[in-house]
């Protein structure tokens, strides 16, 4: 099952072109990367797929709807850029006030994300003690709380260590062979390669 499909999506930002005519068709329980160095059009590609920001030209789908589509918001899970969370919070708030509007999210939901991302034990400190990696990890886990069909990810790995690299790889191809399609994007070509179908 086709789960992402692009068809001549282009973006101008005045007389700057940021995406030409991209063809793309991403497949159900696909790792799938997008690669290239900084300013090639990959977040502005991501936020189009998702319908946060309208291409001039082209269209983008998502699980068979023209994007920007409301009934596909609940199945889909992103992390675009490095995600805000408010620092007087414990990260297990911060997820709890982030998915209180919008569908409701399963009981236990939000403890399983924090496992899957390995933050279970962390979830109770103030967000404004997180280190950089263990923020891409709660933005992950927030990404992931709806257990999503479709997985969105601009450079997650952004931050982590070598461990948590590794750890982010493993978790990715699990949530894959469960079916879920995973976009990311990514300017380090040997992340790509390792996680990446």
């Amino acid at each position: 099952m086709e789960v992402v499909r692009c068809v001549g999506l282009t973006k101008r930002y005045g007389h700057r072109l940021a995406v030409d005519h991209l063809e793309l068709s991403v497949g159900e329980g696909e790792v799938f990367g997008l690669l290239g160095p900084n300013g090639a059009g990959k977040t502005t590609t991501l936020r189009m797929i998702l319908g946060l920001v309208r291409p001039t030209s082209g269209e983008a789908y998502v699980l068979g709807r023209r994007m920007p589509s409301a009934e596909v918001v609940p199945h889909t899970g992103s992390m675009i850029e490095e995600p805000a969370f408010y620092p007087w919070m414990s990260g297990r708030a911060n997820l709890e006030v982030a998915l209180g509007s919008g569908p409701p999210v399963r009981r236990g939901e939000i403890e399983r994300a924090l496992e899957l991302v390995g933050l279970g034990k962390e979830a109770g400190r103030r967000y404004k003690t997180y280190s950089q990696g263990m923020r891409q990890r709660l933005g992950l886990a927030l990404a992931l709380a709806r257990s999503p069909k479709l997985l969105v990810l601009d450079e997650p790995t952004n931050g982590l260590d070598p461990e948590g690299i590794i750890e982010f790889r493993r978790l990715f191809r699990r949530l894959a062979r469960g079916g879920v399609t995973i976009l990311l994007s990514s300017h380090l070509l040997g992340e790509v390669e390792r996680v990446c179908d």
